[in-house]
């Protein structure tokens, strides 16, 4: 036998016992239910119990049946013996010795017919003998009727269907509560006592949002920013090493569908990390201390996920700033929500690791706490795209369109000056549906030429009912933009002016394309004036009355002439004086006086008087071709760049369009006109940048012809 050599035990390893507070059970709300049914169940017990007196045969044959106040007698089988129960007349209720059984039954709410008295018996048999031989002097008639009621079925219980009724009310009251919550999730918000509860949607892992960093065209800037707050959550050590350290927040400031919400989409498509989405108006309610509770509840779930991101969507509606149109001694449920959500950004107890990112397009009204460094550290500025921006942002969304030969990304990008990323896709949506309705296998540029006309103009409506007169005077008006704008040296060159009606109350317009630019000098913007006012004059020199027609114009002139006085500092009488109310401070009180007002408005309605005196020397000047462009117009409906040519020669300026720089990229501007034609709109309005845009509300530019 061989001895077997024994190892040594290793030795035991210790843990450290670590003990762990158990959580405290979580109160339920369902204890209050049971509580409240079961104090129910119990009145209804005792009352059932106390509507009826237990009384001896004896009693009840010499008190209430040879008296005559026995009215009948139920009897039903209860366990071993026979229960008997006792209904006296209505009449003798009223008589003292019952006044105590009368009083009970309407206290606990019993109904007349149920019985005032109660005993017992062995058997049926046995009752019905005793009740009988106690009625022997009683006459037949006069003798009282005894009934047996089986008793056998649970439901005939009355203390059975008390409970029933009260379990559905129960059941019913639990289906309103969870409707009334949002859903029979039970999540946050899902039941009227999670009210407090945050509305964020959560994406991490197992809900992954698709959009991502490549869907995102003609905003690299912008990109740029929010990658580098994506790359510091995957990579912090590259940052941290060199002594940086992660902005709190991010604020993306644009016009609207200039792409900031796709942004924060991508945002969340490319970071590995838990991304909390939500509105800014989630956090408002009609109950007082909701919204501060809801902030509080969304940085506590975004510590227990740290890193994360939290993106808050128009966020102007909880950050306006603090103290304006409040009423006095008014508790302010915004302003409380709004000093939550600064106290969580960077507060005593602020934790790391979280980054907030908001998008609004009302910077002028937040908060100057929200904006300080700290909070938002960064300012996105999501612009409007430039050409290079618009022709990214088309081939993103000409992929999934089927597109005919000729098409270019290029050239309508051209086409469109002032789009944003959100116009540029209803243009692509629109000509996809254009092309559909004319039976195409494919989409052409015509189509999409058609498109850019419907989203500047609206809905073309060849079938109006418009009188001859009325069409006159409206190719007058077009005509004396076009000859306006075609004369003046800084105007935009005039690419098309159709009197086809569009929209709801364009019976005419114009289209012009105008050179990006970012500065404009007096001169520019006078020019741009006596273009818009050509309508107004051709009606005044050819008909020797005006319409209706010029109202849009007019409204663009006094605007733009008010910008130039009162913020551009254009005018030597006003002087270098600029009163733009970014802010929303001078709401009640002017910043300057009633003698600078009256001035202003003598300034502007000089300058106005000026253009239209310049305007009308120019079209007398150029009566004749008025004339001709005006029955051009009546005949063809629509003319082009190269019409305007024909009928009035070259254009005497030899100014390059933005089109032909960049798509054609030759010396001619007047080549490969009738392709610009579909340019963007029919006049610029200033904006208080100094550029000029597309106004968004007014799609056309010579409404109201």
């Amino acid at each position: 036998m061989e001895d077997k050599k024994l190892d040594k035990p290793k030795p035991i390893r210790k843990i450290p016992n670590k003990r762990i507070a158990p959580k405290p059970p979580k109160f339920s709300f369902m204890w209050l239910y049971a509580v409240a049914i079961a104090v129910f169940l119990g009145v209804v017990y005792f009352s059932g119990n106390t509507s009826s007196n237990l009384i001896d045969f004896k009693r009840f044959e010499t008190e209430m049946l040879k008296p005559g106040d026995v009215d009948y007698v139920e009897a039903y089988k209860n366990g071993d013996y026979l229960v008997a129960d006792v209904h006296i007349k209505k009449d003798s209720l009223k008589k003292p010795q019952y006044a105590e059984v009368a009083k009970q039954q309407n206290a606990f709410g019993r109904s007349p017919g149920d019985p005032q008295f109660t005993f017992t018996d062995a058997s049926f048999e046995s009752l019905k003998q005793s009740i009988a031989n106690a009625q022997k002097d009683v006459p037949e008639a006069q003798r009282i009727s005894v009934k047996y009621v089986p008793h056998d079925s649970l439901l005939s219980n009355g203390l059975v269907q008390s409970v029933i009724m009260i379990v559905l009310f129960a059941v019913v009251l639990m289906f309103i509560m969870r409707r009334m919550g949002g859903g029979a999730g039970g999540g946050p918000g899902g039941q009227i006592f999670n009210i407090g509860k945050s509305k964020a949607t959560l994406f991490d892992k197992e809900a992954q949002v698709s959009v991502t960093f490549n869907d995102v065209a003609g905003l690299e800037e912008a990109k740029q920013e929010v990658m580098e707050i994506v790359d510091f959550l995957k990579n912090p050590k590259k940052y941290t090493n060199l002594g940086g350290k992660i902005p709190k927040g991010a604020l993306l400031v644009g016009s609207p569908g200039t792409g900031k919400t796709l942004l924060a989409k991508a945002v969340a498509g490319e970071a590995q990390v838990p991304f909390f989405s939500l509105s800014g108006s989630d956090f408002v309610e009609m109950f007082v201390g909701v919204g501060a509770s809801r902030v509080r509840d969304l940085f506590r779930q975004a510590k227990d996920k740290a890193p994360c991101i939290i993106f808050i969507d128009e966020i102007d509606a909880i950050g306006r700033a603090r103290g304006k149109n409040n009423i006095v001694g008014g508790n302010d449920e915004r302003e409380n929500t709004l000093n939550q959500l600064l106290v969580e950004m960077d507060g005593f107890g602020t934790d790391s690791g979280i980054i907030i990112l908001a998008a609004t397009n009302r910077p002028d009204v937040l908060d100057s706490a929200l904006l300080r460094p700290g909070r938002f550290d960064r300012q996105v500025s999501i612009d409007k795209p430039d050409l290079i921006g618009r022709e990214q942002i088309f081939k993103v969304h000409l992929k999934p369109v089927k597109l005919a030969e000729g098409v270019d990304a290029k050239k309508l990008s051209a086409q469109t000056p002032g789009f944003a990323g959100a116009e540029i896709a209803n243009v692509c949506n629109e000509a996809a549906l254009i092309a559909a309705r004319r039976n195409k296998e494919a989409v052409d540029m015509q189509d999409f030429q058609d498109a850019i006309d419907r989203v500047i103009g609206g809905l073309e409506k060849k079938n109006k009912i418009i009188s001859p007169e009325e069409k006159r005077i409206v190719a007058y008006h077009e005509a004396g933009h076009a000859i306006a704008g075609w004369f003046l040296e800084h105007a935009d060159p005039l690419v098309k002016v159709s009197i086809v009606p569009r929209g709801v109350a364009a019976l005419g317009y114009a289209q012009y394309l105008p050179k990006e630019q970012f500065l404009y000098t007096i001169e520019q913007l006078e020019d741009g004036m006596c273009m818009t006012m050509g309508g107004r004059v051709a009606e005044d020199i050819t008909f020797g009355k005006i319409s209706t027609g010029a109202q849009n114009d007019l409204e663009r002139i006094t605007k733009l002439s008010y910008a130039m006085v009162t913020i551009y500092g254009m005018n030597e009488k006003v002087g270098n004086v600029s009163f733009n109310d970014t802010q929303g401070e001078y709401q009640f009180n002017k910043p300057y006086s009633e003698k600078t007002s009256e001035l202003i408005d003598n300034e502007v309605r000089g300058q106005i008087n000026a253009v239209y005196a310049r305007t009308k020397q120019l079209l007398l000047d150029k009566r004749e071709g008025l004339i001709k462009l005006a029955e051009k117009l009546l005949e063809k409906e629509i003319l082009f760049q190269s019409d305007l040519e024909e009928i009035l020669g070259k254009r005497p300026f030899e100014h390059r369009t933005t089109y032909d720089e960049f798509v054609n990229g030759v010396d001619d501007p007047g080549a490969n006109q009738e392709a610009a034609a579909q340019g963007l709109q029919h006049e610029g309005v200033v904006d208080h940048s100094g550029t000029f845009e597309r106004n968004p509300e007014e799609k056309e530019a010579n409404q109201g012809e």
